[in-house]
């Protein structure tokens, strides 16, 4: 389970880093948040796994 949380978070960081990179803006803005959001609900989900 780490490493796909691993990659998850990787994944998601990616993505940010290529927003900031190409976009501008809100839609920058509201890219990274949303991106943000996924990120979070990830990192809730293995909190909530690993307590089972």
């Amino acid at each position: 389970m780490k490493r796909r949380f691993l990659y998850a978070m990787l994944t998601y960081a990616a993505l940010a880093i290529l927003a900031g990179l190409t976009l501008t803006g809100n839609i920058r803005l509201g890219t990274c948040l949303i991106l943000g959001l996924f990120a979070f609900k990830t990192w809730l989900a293995v909190l909530k796994d690993r307590e089972n």
